[in-house]
């Protein structure tokens, strides 16, 4: 489990699940005290904008069907303060962001690639095919007619 807080909220991934929580007096005055969950799959998109020295940076998820819009010049942090799909972090907290970030890329990656197949197991010889080897076995001399007709009885006896 990652947990990172940030300015009006925090954000906690369990490897399927991301959770935005909002908590205290400027989460309830900007976006509302509550908790917002995303399964993995219903994350379209990541936006970043890492902090300055002056300037705060923010994480924000874009979800499919949701709207998104540019921010002016100089605007997108205020923005995202107000958005419900973002926190706000500092320049202090920001390698603790680029630490949840590089988990949900990864988790993204793996719930979107292609499933491979369950291993084929192989598929048992023929009886054709037990009765050829144990004949290139007899003509190569490492049975002997004795133990070709046991071994042939073994295998057409378990048909």
């Amino acid at each position: 489990m990652i947990e990172v807080k940030g300015k009006g909220g925090q954000i906690q991934f369990d490897g399927q699940y991301v959770t935005i929580t909002r908590k205290g007096l400027l989460a309830r005055s900007i976006v509302g005290k509550g908790e917002k969950r995303l399964h993995i799959s219903q994350i379209a998109s990541i936006q970043w904008k890492p902090a300055g020295a002056v300037v705060n940076g923010f994480i924000q998820f874009g979800v499919p069907g949701g709207v998104e819009r540019r921010s002016k010049f100089g605007n997108q942090t205020q923005d995202a303060l107000k958005d419900e799909n973002s926190v706000v972090f500092t320049k202090q907290q920001m390698p603790q962001f680029e630490e949840l970030r590089k988990h949900l890329d990864a988790a993204i990656a793996q719930h979107h690639a292609p499933q491979q197949p369950a291993s084929a197991q192989p598929s048992a010889p023929s009886l054709a095919d037990e009765l050829a080897k144990l004949g290139q076995l007899m003509q190569q001399g490492i049975l002997t007619q004795a133990e070709f007709e046991q071994q042939k009885a073994r295998l057409l006896g378990s048909q």
